[in-house]
């Protein structure tokens, strides 16, 4: 394999943009795991003055991922978030118009890898969230497992994720005067393994939980593609049916998230590496779906504003695909 090195003179700007994605790639490889290794050392060498208040804390702190968070406005303003969405860089489309007196629910596709173009857009205060949609207030919604992780948590949460429970998303939609949106990334960690490329398969068909919640909560339902976001990696090939495949889909089952084999550019060179590609993301934002509060839905009630809200992302895609390099013949293909 030939190895293609940046050049030398690199100017400072996409310097800082390069050292910011990096430090947020390692924060989700591998900083949960140091968090975990630094509360160990301090219960082995038994520093208990550190450790006893904390979990003592922890103890008494432990549903805030499901009541709404802990997001500091400070971290969210760091500067190195501005380089982060620089990088690719991100962007952030509105399509149509919401009721700050409502609450939403935004179903973000496709995952990708990282889910890069939802935290880009929704956890940091550097993109054009609050002036296209004033008076709203965004909720990543994440899986529950990285609120597990001793201190990481803490840092997950100053940038505004919380959980994806059922009871976080209730919390999020029963908050009285509107002007609250949940975003849940709906394909989840099973559609990441499918994460490659030129593709755009999503899993969806079985996903009607959103569904029965925006019902009972009168929430209405706004389909979200972001566009570039499987484009950021590569992945090792894994078909369906392959051993690969099934090893990650069988770890997913074990762990609650996937582990698909991805690889990019590196630091110093472009040819291979674990840093996503300068790929720009396009996240647009469709028009809403009004949806009637029923306290107790019916099934068929549940499959018909989810046959609705397929029909509504594909005409979305189908819109806006020729604009960010999309080829015509290509569809969303749902699973």
């Amino acid at each position: 394999m030939k190895v293609e090195f940046a050049p030398l003179n690199i100017p400072l700007e996409r310097r800082l943009q390069t050292a910011a994605v990096l430090q947020w790639v390692l924060s989700f490889l591998l900083l949960a795991e140091v968090c975990i290794g630094i509360l160990l050392i301090l219960i082995i060498y038994n520093y208990w003055f550190l450790y006893i208040p904390y979990l003592t804390w922890l103890y008494f702190d432990w549903r805030t991922p499901e009541e709404g968070g802990r997001r500091s406005n400070w971290v969210r303003s760091w500067t190195v978030w501005r380089y982060f969405n620089d990088y690719f860089p991100i962007h952030l489309i509105k399509t149509g118009d919401l009721d700050p007196s409502h609450n939403y629910i935004f179903g973000f596709h496709p995952h990708g890898v990282f889910v890069a173009g939802a935290f880009g857009n929704f956890c940091t205060n550097y993109s054009n969230f609050s002036k296209l949609f004033p008076g709203f207030t965004a909720y990543l919604h994440v899986l529950p497992i990285w609120f597990r992780c001793p201190l990481f948590r803490e840092y997950l949460m100053s940038s505004g994720p919380v959980s994806v429970s059922k009871k976080s998303l209730c919390h999020v939609l029963s908050k009285e005067g509107g002007g609250n949106i949940s975003i849940i990334v709906l394909g989840g960690a099973e559609e990441s393994l499918d994460a490659h490329p030129g593709k755009f398969t999503l899993f969806i068909r079985k996903r009607k939980g959103f569904v029965k919640i925006a019902l009972t909560h009168g929430a209405d339902l706004v389909p979200v593609f972001s566009f570039g976001e499987n484009e950021l990696f590569k992945q090792v090939s894994n078909p369906e049916g392959s051993w690969l495949r099934m090893v990650q889909e069988k770890l997913q089952k074990i762990m609650g998230f996937a582990l698909p084999l991805f690889h990019a550019r590196g630091i110093f060179q472009y040819s291979f590496g674990l840093m996503p590609y300068r790929k720009p993301i396009h996240t647009v934002v469709g028009h809403p779906i009004p949806v009637q509060r029923t306290l107790n839905p019916t099934s068929e009630q549940i499959e018909e504003l989810h046959q609705t809200y397929m029909e509504e992302l594909k005409k979305l895609f189908e819109e806006h695909k020729g604009k960010y390099g999309v080829p015509e013949n290509e569809t969303l293909v749902f699973k």
